[in-house]
């Protein structure tokens, strides 16, 4: 070597690194998080919850106005026209047809696993939306247990409504 004092294994300079910046900085920084202390408005926390709540009601608005009783209106379920078995939804837009007119008797015979969904989706809804009103963090977590359970519940759900005496759980 000639006495020069440069490294070979130095940092390469933003010329040589397409990933920095000319003044060094990462060029895709990350975005930080608001802090723990950052408040949103009252209007922004609410947002999240009245979005849904107006996509449901959409939704259940078109089911309340089209009857699925009649024919044409809606799809026969896939799994029903191949087969002639009843999957766990079968019924579900009978039953919201009925509980949208306030006949609770007729959606549970329609599909009562959908109505007991209904009411758990009202009240995890509600929390959520109570929760984001006072600036309060949601976080429902299920562990792995309650997830198999809600499986076996709509297998269970399933066979039966598709056996002979079973059949008060069919639509």
């Amino acid at each position: 070597m000639s006495g020069d004092n440069h490294r070979v294994d130095a940092m390469p300079t933003s010329a040589h690194d397409p990933s920095r910046a000319p003044s060094g900085v990462p060029a895709f920084a990350p975005r930080q998080a608001p802090g723990p202390f950052v408040r949103r408005s009252f209007v922004r926390r609410v947002l999240p919850p009245l979005g849904v709540l107006a996509g449901i009601a959409s939704a259940w608005t078109y089911v309340g106005l089209v009857d699925p009783n009649e024919t044409g209106h809606y799809p026969v379920c896939p799994l029903y026209w191949l087969t002639g078995l009843y999957c766990p939804a079968c019924g579900g837009l009978r039953s919201a047809y009925a509980v949208a007119h306030g006949d609770p008797v007729t959606a549970l015979g329609a599909n009562a696993l959908a109505v007991l969904g209904y009411a758990v989706f009202a009240v995890v809804w509600t929390v959520w939306a109570v929760r984001a009103g006072r600036g309060m963090p949601v976080r429902i977590t299920l562990g792995p247990v309650w997830w198999w359970a809600l499986g076996a519940v709509i297998l269970v759900f399933t066979v039966i409504r598709n056996l002979p005496f079973g059949s008060s759980l069919a639509p």
